[in-house]
């Protein structure tokens, strides 16, 4: 029996593992993994490095002119087999995960622009279903009809012990009031703000490990499919 494919939305605070999981769901199921944040800091590296933002204020005008030149792609290491993130041909995978990215990144994200851009491709990216997509507003605004929605949240110290433990010389003080912002601009931007959909699965992994979330998240796809199954 063919098991139907679908389209499955995690969307959540940052810092809460959405991508770590995500990949790991999708190597699991044979799935496509679109990592939307990505997709955002890679357009922010693009500014930063363009003279786009300066002083945290975004000339959109110099946005504008720029967003359909800017295109990326992802693209499995030769070696490792890991997804890398390519920003007009070039990775990008190291430079979009500093701080000086994620310092940019919501003000970005925020750009109406910016997220029409980015939205349709994503649609595109996901039109023949079999993915998993990680981001912010997967299953509210570009996947609204996903058949399963995930929102993942954690303590705002968890997720900064957890991008501590990433990086080198990192103020753990300093990496939570960043989180602490990002989460205020992400819940009250006026497009397409974080929430959790009304149908979207809520996980709190704050004490989880890596394992423990990781079975929770399949027993919640095959329930998914079992449901798809019965109609």
């Amino acid at each position: 029996m063919n098991i139907p494919r679908i389209t499955i939305a995690i969307d959540g605070f940052s810092s809460c593992g959405k991508s770590t999981m995500a990949k790991e769901l999708s190597r699991r199921i044979g799935y496509i993994y679109i990592d939307s944040g990505a997709m955002y800091r890679a357009v922010t590296l693009y500014c930063l490095d363009n003279g786009v933002i300066t002083n945290g204020i975004i000339d959109r005008e110099a946005l504008a002119a720029a967003i359909d030149k800017i295109e990326i792609t992802f693209a499995a290491h030769p070696i490792t087999g890991k997804q890398e993130t390519y920003l007009n041909g070039v990775c990008v995978e190291q430079e979009i995960r500093t701080m000086r990215v994620s310092s940019s990144v919501s003000i970005v994200s925020q750009v109406d622009i910016v997220r029409q851009a980015l939205v349709s491709q994503q649609q595109a990216l996901g039109k023949n279903k079999g993915i998993v997509m990680d981001g912010r507003d997967i299953g509210t605004a570009v996947f609204p009809d996903a058949e399963l929605k995930i929102f993942v949240t954690a303590s705002a110290r968890v997720r900064a012990e957890r991008r501590a433990a990433e990086m080198q010389d990192a103020d753990i003080d300093e990496i939570e009031r960043n989180i602490a912002m990002r989460d205020e601009m992400d819940m009250t931007r006026e497009i397409s703000p974080l929430r959790k959909a009304d149908d979207a699965i809520e996980l709190d992994n704050s004490h989880m490990s890596i394992e423990e979330q990781n079975e929770w998240l399949i027993q919640r796809y095959r329930e998914a499919i079992a449901r798809i199954e019965m109609m």
